[in-house]
C-alpha cells in the first residue's frame, strides 16, 4: 500500500512543482478581469451568482474570462507542512521524495512566500484568500481579508518550518498570529464559553470549525509561549463548540438554520482541533467529546471500499477534501495505526478514481459527472499534505 501512496504522491508532487504551486480555486470567479470591468461587480447578488457559475461548472471557463492562476496563502501553508513532513522522511534516510537540502530549498521558498502574502494592518500576522468572496447573507470579503481558517494553516506551516530549519522569523511571524485571534476576531458569547468569528467582520460568527481552528492555533502557540490568555481563550471556544456537539457525536456546520448540515471534512477539522488542544495544553477535559466525535466520523463518512462521503446521510458529491482530511485527521490524532485499513482504502479509492494521469486530483465526483478542474488549494494542496502525513507515518513504523 505504501508503494501506491508513494507513486500517487510523486505524480502529484511533480505536477505541483511544475505549476510552481500556483493555480485556480473553486471560489475565484471574482478574479475575472472581464467581470471587474462591468457594473455587476457592485451588485452582491451578481457577485454570488458569478462565483457559483464557476464553482459548480465542470467546464473550466476561467481562461475565457481572464482569471489567472495565483498563490493562495492557505494552500501555500498546506504545501509548506507537506514539505516539512518530507524533510523528516529524508532525514531518516529515505530520499524517495527528495534529498534534505532540496526539500529545505522548498521550505524556505514557501515560508518566505507565505510571509509576503500576509495581510497588513492587524494585531498580528494573519492571512486571507487571494480572491474577493461574496457569501450568502450579504457578507463580502475583499481579497486578502484575513480569516481564522487561512491564518491557522499558514501559521501551522511556519511553525512546522521553524521546527525543521530554526529560522527565527518563521517562528515570530507564526507566534504573532495568536494576537490576531484574540484581538481582531469577534466573539459570540454562549451560555458556556464563546465562539470566535471567521473573520474580523460581524455576521460570520456561527461556524464551529472556524472557532475550533482558532482554539487549535492558540493552543499550539500557548505550548511555546505559556501565555495564559491564549489557553483561556482557546478553552472557552472549545467549551462552546463541545456544548454544541450532538448526542451522536456529530456537529452541524454552524448555528443558523441554513447551516444545519453535517459534513465530513469540517467534522475532521473539529476532531483535529480538539486533539491538538489537548496535546498542546495538557487539558484532557474534552477527551470524551473527541472519542464520541471520532466514532461518528469513522462510522458515517466512508464506505467499506474507501469511498469518501461528503455528508453523513448521502454520498454525493464526493469531494477531494473528504479523503484528504480523513488521512490528516487520522495521522494528527494518533489514529493511523488503529484505522490503518480505512486509511489504505481511502487512499486507494482516491488515487484510482480522483487522480488524473498528469498527477493532479479532481475536485468532485457528482452522480452523473466528474468535475476534473485541477484546483490548487482545494485539491492539490490538501492531498499533498494528506499523503505526506501518511508517508511520514508509514516511514516511522
Amino acid at each position: 500500500m505504501q508503494s501506491l501512496a508513494s507513486e500517487s504522491f510523486l505524480k502529484l508532487k511533480l505536477y505541483c512543482e511544475r505549476e510552481e504551486f500556483k493555480g485556480w480555486d473553486p471560489y475565484d470567479g471574482l478574479n475575472s478581469k472581464l467581470f471587474q470591468t462591468t457594473p455587476l461587480r457592485k451588485w452582491s447578488m451578481a457577485r454570488l451568482v458569478w462565483i457559483q457559475l464557476f464553482k459548480r461548472n465542470p467546464v473550466n471557463l476561467r481562461p475565457l474570462v481572464n482569471i489567472s492562476k495565483g498563490y493562495n496563502p492557505k494552500g501555500v501553508g498546506l504545501f509548506l507542512t507537506g514539505y516539512c513532513n518530507l524533510y523528516k522522511i529524508a532525514k531518516n534516510g529515505d530520499t524517495t521524495f527528495g534529498k534534505p537540502e532540496e526539500i529545505v530549498d522548498k521550505i524556505n521558498f514557501l515560508s518566505d512566500l507565505l510571509i509576503d502574502l500576509k495581510s497588513e494592518g492587524y494585531s498580528g500576522s494573519c492571512w486571507g484568500y487571494n480572491f474577493d468572496w461574496q457569501a450568502r447573507g450579504g457578507l463580502y470579503f475583499p481579497a486578502y481579508t484575513p480569516n481564522v481558517v487561512a491564518t491557522t494553516f499558514a501559521a501551522y506551516g511556519l511553525l512546522d518550518a521553524y521546527s525543521v530549519i530554526k529560522k527565527d522569523k518563521f517562528k515570530s511571524e507564526a507566534l504573532s498570529s495568536a494576537e490576531f485571534v484574540v484581538n481582531d476576531l469577534n466573539r459570540t458569547e454562549k451560555k458556556d464559553g464563546f465562539l470566535f468569528s471567521y473573520a474580523p467582520k460581524f455576521g460570520n460568527n456561527t461556524v464551529y470549525n472556524a472557532s475550533l481552528l482558532g482554539s487549535k492555533l492558540l493552543a499550539r502557540i500557548y505550548s511555546i509561549t505559556n501565555e495564559e490568555i491564549y489557553f483561556r481563550s482557546a478553552k472557552q471556544s472549545v467549551i462552546a463548540c463541545c456544548e454544541a456537539q450532538n448526542d451522536d457525536g456529530s456537529w452541524y456546520y454552524g448555528e443558523l438554520p441554513i447551516q444545519n448540515w453535517i459534513d465530513s471534512f469540517h467534522t475532521g477539522f473539529n476532531l483535529e482541533a480538539l486533539y491538538d488542544f489537548q496535546k498542546y495544553t495538557g487539558d484532557s477535559t474534552f477527551e470524551g467529546n473527541f472519542k464520541k466525535g471520532l466514532k461518528f466520523y469513522i462510522s458515517n463518512f466512508f464506505l467499506k471500499d474507501g469511498t469518501p462521503k461528503y455528508y453523513h446521510n448521502r454520498i454525493y458529491p464526493i469531494d477531494i477534501h473528504s479523503p484528504a482530511q480523513c488521512i490528516i485527521t487520522l495521522a494528527n490524532s494518533n489514529c493511523i495505526d488503529s484505522h490503518k485499513k480505512l486509511a489504505e482504502n481511502v487512499i486507494n479509492w482516491s488515487s484510482n478514481h480522483l487522480q488524473d494521469e498528469e498527477g493532479y486530483f479532481y475536485y468532485q465526483v457528482r452522480k452523473f459527472y466528474k468535475n476534473k478542474i485541477p484546483y490548487m488549494r482545494w485539491s492539490q494542496a490538501w492531498m499533498f499534505a494528506a499523503l505526506s502525513y501518511y508517508l511520514k507515518e508509514m516511514a516511522n513504523d
